[in-house]
Formats: C-alpha cells, structure tokens, sequence
C-alpha cells in the first residue's frame, strides 16, 4: 500500500510533552464499529467485561543515551539492544569519522570500543565492563532516551526518570517506554481485577527502531526493525484458557499486540515464545490472537500507525483522528490513549 495513505495533518501543540496527573484521568476514545464515545481511561472497568485478560509489557526503560569523547571530539550515543554480554548495537551521532577500534570515553572507568561499523548507521560498541558493573555505570551516566518529538521541544529532567517508565517495568532492555502501559496505576488496576478482569505480562523490548521514519513510498518496501522479545509458558496458558472461555484478549500497546500475533499460530493458539520478531503489520493482515488494543496515538506515516488502522480499518482510524485533532486529544507517549476493538475483516 502507499504510505501517504497513511498521513494526516497534527498541529504541533497537541504533542504532550508531560504525562497528565492523576494518570487515570487522560483521555480514551473509543472506536468500535465506527462508532466512536469520548471517554477516560478511568471508565476502563466499564468498558471491558469480567473475564477479559489484559496483555501487558513489562520491560524496562534504560537511560540509553550517553555523551561521551572520542578524544576531542564529542560523541552522543544512543543504545539500541543488546547483542551480548558487553556488547551492543547502538546509533552514534556525529557518527561519520568513527571506525572500528575508537573508544569513546562516557566517564572514569566507564568506556567502549567500536567493534564494528554497520552500512545502516549503526554501529557495535564493546564496552570495558559488563554485568553489575555495567548497568551500575549506565544508572550513573546514562539519560532517558526521550522520543524525539519531545526531546526537540525540552531536554530530559528528572520527572522523566519516573514518568518514562510504567507500572509494570521489570525486564531492563527497552529503549522506548510501551507508552499505553504509562495509563495505569495500582488503583486502576484493583478496581479492574474488582471487575474480574485480570492481567498478565509479556516482554518486548522496545528499540530506536520504533521511531525511524517509513522512507518507502510503499509499505512492501519497508524493512521492519527487530526486537526481542518473551512470552512464557504460564502466560501462554492462560492467554488460551481466556479465549477458550469466552474472554477477549486486550492488548495493552501495541508492543504486546505485535508480540502475541508472532507467538501466535493459525486457530489463535498462543505459543511460548523467546526470540526476535520483524512482524508487520498494514492493512489486510488478519489477526489471530488480539481482539481490543489501548494503544496512544501514534505518528503520521508511522509502522504503528499502519497497525492500528489494520486492526480497526484504515477509514475508521483516520476518521477517529481526525475527531481527535478536533476535540483537542493530547498525542503520542506522553499523550491520550485509544480503545480500539478489532473490526471483523480483520479477523482470521
């Protein structure tokens, strides 16, 4: 499909640059059947039924970004995933003069090595320590990485230590926060499992990749990013046992939707999973495991974008963004959130 199909206009001023307190309070915009209602993530326990299961991710945000020097010059890395004990990929910024065997120095005792330089703009970075010792130093020295839209309007401070990491954070790996799971706290979900409406949690690291712009004119020549990620076999069980009851499977983010279609097989039976996933999803895919997803909203010619209008129709998508624009949502991670039930076209 062409991606410009995928656009819309967003004036600047709606781009949330801080969360809304009290969490529960932020807007939710419900799309089903094109219907739409204007509500508040605070309803949720209306919206959903007893025995639904909500499908959480519970990785963790690292403060990915360091400043360092390569001798004189200053270098801004950003962490991107782990390859292996010490080593990472990550993208460099100035990043053109860097050649393997540079070390970039982030603080005392606290440096890599350019172990490789990679066509993509990436590059490999094999850091002196590993382990405790490493994340001791990325606690110290590393920063939050912000989304880009934010970052552009006001630099990283400590509201954002707590603020870019949800509930559920607990598996460190991610690089971007699952902003749907920024929408819930421990109140929020008392009063769910009240209503008889559990949760469970899964693990995709969210990586840089989640923000690169689609260059592709069509979505059939876009490469998808990987990210790792893990679904055990507790999980997977009672994911199951929820459909064969007559539960609905709730995607909290799309992270845990896109990590549940690749676990899951042809009659929506979700498997255990630990691996990489380069899923796709546009229009035309039909979906096996997710019936709803809260998810925020997303950016103009974005991969997620793509997604949602997958799950609930593109028309239908547009249509609801553009009711959002017009009635003053706050978007993107820091952002109002959307409650999007899975159109029957797009189901297996």
């Amino acid at each position: 499909m062409r991606v410009d199909l995928f656009d819309y206009e967003l004036p600047p001023a709606l781009i949330a640059t801080r969360p809304l307190e009290p969490r529960e309070a932020a807007r939710l915009l419900v799309l089903e059947g094109g219907d739409l209602q204007d509500r508040r993530i605070q309803d949720l326990p209306e919206l959903l039924r007893a025995g639904d299961l909500l499908v959480v991710n519970d990785t963790r945000v690292i403060p990915a970004r360091l400043f360092g020097r390569r001798g004189a010059a200053r270098i801004e890395v950003t962490l991107h995933q782990k390859l292996g004990p010490g080593l990472w990929s990550a993208f460099a910024r100035p990043g053109r003069r860097l050649k393997p065997g540079d070390v970039i120095a982030f603080a005392e005792n606290f440096a890599a090595r350019v172990a490789e330089k990679r066509d993509n703009g990436e590059i490999h970075l094999r850091f002196e320590s590993e382990g405790t010792a490493f994340w001791q130093a990325l606690e110290a020295h590393g920063v939050m990485p912000l989304p880009p839209y934010i970052a552009r309007q006001r630099p990283e401070d400590a509201h954002d230590q707590r603020d870019y990491q949800t509930v559920f954070a607990r598996a460190r790996g991610a690089v971007a926060a699952p902003t749907a799971g920024f929408h819930f706290t421990p109140a929020l979900l008392e009063r769910l499992t009240a209503k008889g409406i559990r949760h469970v949690a899964v693990t995709l690291h969210v990586g840089a990749g989640t923000f690169l712009p689609v260059k592709a004119e069509d979505t059939a020549d876009h490469r998808m990013h990987a990210e790792w990620g893990e679904i055990d076999a507790a999980t997977a069980t009672a994911i199951n046992a929820t459909r064969e009851a007559g539960g609905r499977i709730v995607a909290i983010g799309t992270t845990s939707l896109r990590l549940l279609e690749s676990a899951a097989a042809d009659d929506g039976t979700v498997r255990p999973f630990a691996a990489e996933t380069r899923l796709f999803i546009t229009p035309g895919y039909r979906f096996k495991a997710v019936d709803i997803l809260l998810t925020n909203f997303h950016l103009p010619r974005s991969t997620l974008l793509m997604l949602v209008s997958a799950l609930a129709g593109r028309e239908a998508i547009l249509a609801a963004y553009g009711h959002a624009v017009a009635a003053g949502y706050r978007f993107y991670s820091y952002g109002d959130a959307c409650l999007l039930h899975r159109a029957p076209e797009a189901a297996t």
